[in-house]
């Protein structure tokens, strides 16, 4: 399902939520450009979005729409996550005076756990990967008559979900006006980061007519958790075997999501898959040269672009050179 919802209007939505929701910065990386051997690099910092991370607006939102939608009827929100998205849920649910249930996996970071304890939730530990969490939790819903904030599904038409990408979409608005505001020439490559699909897809449904050519989306996932490269491949979501361990725990995903394979499918993107090694450095040259904090989850859009620039065949088939200008997103701040 597309559902295109001005990002304005959600932006607005969500400050009557949190009036801490603002546009997140664009910040130009000259030094890191300069680094890699390209024209241009420029960061949307999605570390200062309320709760920490873009998850934010796709969670929240999600299950603001979904209270309003149902009303009096709504029981309980319950989700599966990595950790941020539950976070978001759980945060919504607690403004509007709900209980929440966030499905979690055994790998989950204890301070991101605590974290969503912290709102009230209650937290339900599923032996086994994420993607056994989300089957739990949609179980859960079933069963209990609860509201299923879920950010995948194998749904094309999935409403939820819609509404989840719908709030990602809010940095490719912003992102869109700020280029234009400071007249700055649109990005010929994006290098986004994927667990399930859903920034990427949101990102490249709102850019993907904005680029100058050759206007390549290019989605990033650790080799240990392909699940969108696989998707794109077999041209469905198909479960990638394995235990789905990774230093960028956000992207520990085994199945990729239907609306947002839709998506990338329609924009003609690629992926490529990246070692443990480039995941944890990548972290590191950016706050050498940027002075931005984030995690391996949070800066494999850079680890993808660094990779991609060392190997010749994937420079040569993203046609990367000295005159690329790319568009990176940090999608989280540090976590404990």
């Amino acid at each position: 399902m597309t559902i295109a919802i001005n990002h304005r209007h959600i932006l607005a939505r969500l400050r009557e939520f949190d009036e801490a929701y603002r546009t997140s910065p664009l910040v130009a990386a000259p030094q890191l450009a300069k680094r890699l051997g390209v024209a241009e690099i420029y960061l949307k910092d999605e570390s200062t979005r309320p709760l920490g991370s873009f998850k934010s607006l796709g969670g929240t939102f999600a299950g603001l729409e979904a209270i309003a939608a149902s009303g009096e009827n709504v029981r309980m929100l319950v989700c599966a996550s990595d950790g941020n998205h539950g976070l978001a849920v759980a945060s919504a649910a607690r403004h509007a005076g709900l209980p929440a249930k966030v499905f979690l996996h055994p790998d989950v970071a204890a301070g991101r756990v605590r974290r969503i304890a912290e709102t009230g939730a209650e937290i339900v530990v599923v032996q086994g990967t994420f993607d056994d969490a989300v089957r739990q939790a949609a179980i859960a819903a079933e069963v209990e008559g609860a509201v299923l904030i879920a950010d995948t599904s194998d749904d094309v038409d999935d409403a939820v979900t819609g509404h989840v990408l719908a709030g990602y979409g809010v940095i490719a608005g912003e992102t869109r006006e700020q280029y234009e505001a400071e007249r700055f020439t649109p990005p010929t490559h994006l290098f986004i980061q994927a667990g399930v699909g859903g920034l990427v897809a949101a990102l490249a449904r709102g850019l993907h007519t904005f680029m100058d050519q050759p206007a390549k989306i290019v989605t990033i996932e650790p080799e240990n958790a392909a699940c969108v490269r696989r998707a794109l491949e077999v041209g469905h979501p198909e479960t990638v075997p394995g235990d789905l361990d990774t230093c960028a725990s956000m992207l520990s995903c085994g199945r990729a999501s239907a609306p947002a394979l839709k998506i990338l499918r329609e924009c003609g993107a690629s992926a490529i898959g990246v070692s443990e090694t480039d995941l944890m450095a990548a972290p590191k040259l950016l706050e050498e040269t940027c002075g931005l904090v984030t995690t391996p989850s949070g800066a494999a859009g850079l680890a993808g672009l660094v990779h991609a620039l060392g190997d010749p065949k994937l420079a040569d088939a993203f046609q990367l050179d000295a005159n690329s200008r790319v568009l990176l997103v940090v999608s989280e701040g540090p976590q404990e």
